[in-house]
């Protein structure tokens, strides 16, 4: 089993991407505890769209480690989706899944990536209140709700989403030795 972990922290302002860091040490630390082959990209860094469709087509699982900025992951991941995955087509997906002499053919049934699996693990300033209270500022809708793109955009590639790991408070009040040990329970639950 092959993971490609994803490194989607973005250095900018007061944000230098230690807590992405850590997390995605943590991750390739687990998986490699429990047998996996595990490649990275950190997309800051920069990469090499035609090497990162061949990590995606030989990897069973992708791990994007994000921190949230505005509601969001951070731009340079949409850009690396953008460009890695239309760079994919016919590998990764091969068109929208529609077919003109097929009506039971759906949208979003084209992808060529069934037996995949995507997982986000994402870092907020927000308190877990903002998400679960229905009164919050996410009227209790869920971290899920914030990624409804990304899980979209993965299920179109055809592969399966995983529950999303979120740490809160990372400014206001950061717990990283209880970051860390959530995270590896998580993965053990995901993976082990």
């Amino acid at each position: 089993m092959q993971a490609l972990l994803l490194n989607g922290a973005k250095k900018f302002g007061n944000s230098g991407g230690k807590l992405s860091e850590t997390l995605q040490n943590v991750a390739k630390e687990t998986l490699e505890f429990l047998g996996f082959k595990v490649v990275e990209t950190i997309i800051d860094n920069g990469y090499n769209v035609q090497e990162e469709v061949q990590k995606i087509s030989k990897s069973d699982v992708l791990i994007y480690q994000l921190p949230a900025w505005w509601m969001g992951e951070p731009w340079i991941v949409k850009k690396y989706i953008d460009e890695v995955y239309i760079e994919g087509a016919g590998i990764l997906f091969k068109n929208d899944g529609r077919s003109r002499k097929d009506d039971s053919l759906k949208y979003g049934s084209g992808g060529l990536s069934q037996g995949k699996k995507v997982m986000l693990s994402v870092t907020w300033n927000a308190p877990i209140e903002a998400f679960t209270d229905k009164n919050g500022f996410f009227e209790g809708l869920g971290v899920e709700i914030v990624y409804l793109h990304l899980r979209k955009a993965h299920e179109f590639l055809g592969m399966q989403v995983l529950p999303t790991f979120m740490c809160n408070d990372v400014v206001k009040n950061p717990q990283v030795e209880q970051y860390i040990a959530d995270y590896k329970a998580h993965l053990h639950k995901s993976f082990g």
